[in-house]
C-alpha cells in the first residue's frame, strides 16, 4: 500500500457503543502495517479492547496512555511493539484511564495533552489511529484535538444515524475552537447484513448524506471478525481469507489511496 507523504493522525469516533470502533481501528492498523506502513495505535478507551485485540499487556501497573495524559510521560516510553507484526506499535489503556476524565478537568491545556504527546514522539509514523471511548467526554475531545481526520464507523442498523448529529456538532465545535484543521474524512459502514432491506436502506441514507466520504468497502457481519479478539488477534491474521478480513483490507487500501490522491484527507 502507498505510504502518505506526511503522518496521518486518524481519530476513530462514534459515541454509540458496539458500532465497531475498536474492531475497525485494530484491523485497519494491522492491514496497513502488514503492507509496509509504520502504524501506531493509541488506545484511549478505559476498557482497553484495542490493547486486547493486539495482544498488548494492559493490566494494572503497565505504563499506559494515562501516564502520558496526566504525568507527561513520553509516548515512546509506553508504546509497545505488537508481536508478530513489524511496524505496528500500540499505546495501551489500563483501568487507570477511567479516572483520567475527572483528573483532566483541572489540568492546564487539558484538551491538547494527547496532541502534545503525539507531536513529541521522536519516531514518525505513517498512520496514528486513536481508538476513542463511546462517549463525548474529555478523552474523545483530546483525540479530536490530536487528529487531522475523523473516521466514523456506522453500524447498518435502525438507530445508526441517531446521535450522529451530536457527534458532528461536537466535531464542529472542536474545529471552531481548538483544532481548525480537523476533517471528517471517512465514513465506514460496519455490520452489514446483505439479507436485510434495513441494511440497504441505512447504506443509501448514509451515502446520500455523506457522499464521497463513505468508503466503497463495506464491512459485513462476519463471525471471524467477532472471534479474532478472543485469540488476541486481528481478523487479518486470524483468518486472512474470511470476508471480514478481505473487507477490512479493501477499506485500508481505499484509505491509503485517498491519502495519496488528496494529500492526506478525503
Amino acid at each position: 500500500m502507498p505510504r502518505p507523504d506526511h503522518p496521518r493522525v486518524i481519530c476513530v469516533a462514534n459515541q454509540k457503543g458496539g458500532v465497531g470502533k475498536t474492531t475497525t481501528t485494530v484491523n485497519l492498523a494491522v492491514a496497513l502495517a502488514l503492507h509496509g506502513n509504520r502504524v501506531l495505535v493509541v488506545d484511549l478507551d478505559p476498557q482497553g479492547n484495542a490493547s486486547t485485540g493486539l495482544n498488548v499487556p494492559h493490566h494494572a501497573g503497565v505504563p499506559d496512555v494515562y501516564d502520558c495524559l496526566i504525568d507527561n510521560v513520553p509516548l515512546a516510553e509506553v508504546a509497545q511493539p505488537v508481536e508478530g507484526i513489524p511496524n505496528l506499535y500500540c499505546v495501551p489503556a489500563t483501568i487507570d484511564l477511567a479516572g483520567a476524565e475527572i483528573e483532566l478537568v483541572s489540568v492546564v491545556a487539558r484538551e491538547s495533552r494527547l496532541a502534545r504527546a503525539i507531536a513529541g514522539h521522536p519516531e514518525k509514523f505513517d498512520y496514528v489511529f486513536i481508538d476513542c471511548p463511546p462517549s463525548l467526554g474529555l478523552l474523545t475531545v483530546n483525540a479530536l484535538c490530536a487528529a487531522q481526520e475523523v473516521l466514523i464507523p456506522i453500524q447498518c442498523e435502525y438507530y445508526a444515524l441517531e446521535g450522529l448529529n451530536q457527534l458532528i456538532n461536537n466535531i464542529n465545535l472542536v474545529r471552531q475552537h481548538l483544532n481548525p484543521t480537523l476533517d471528517v474524512s471517512t465514513i465506514l459502514l460496519t455490520m452489514y447484513d446483505r439479507r436485510t432491506r434495513l441494511a440497504d436502506a441505512v447504506e443509501q441514507d448514509v451515502r446520500n448524506h455523506f457522499g464521497t466520504k463513505v468508503l466503497n468497502a463495506v464491512i459485513p457481519r462476519n463471525v471471524r471478525v467477532s472471534e479474532a479478539p478472543s485469540y488476541g488477534q486481528s481478523v487479518m491474521t486470524y483468518d486472512p481469507g474470511s470476508r471480514g478480513a478481505t473487507s477490512y483490507f479493501e477499506a485500508a487500501l481505499e484509505i491509503a489511496m485517498r491519502g495519496v490522491n488528496t494529500g492526506g484527507t478525503a
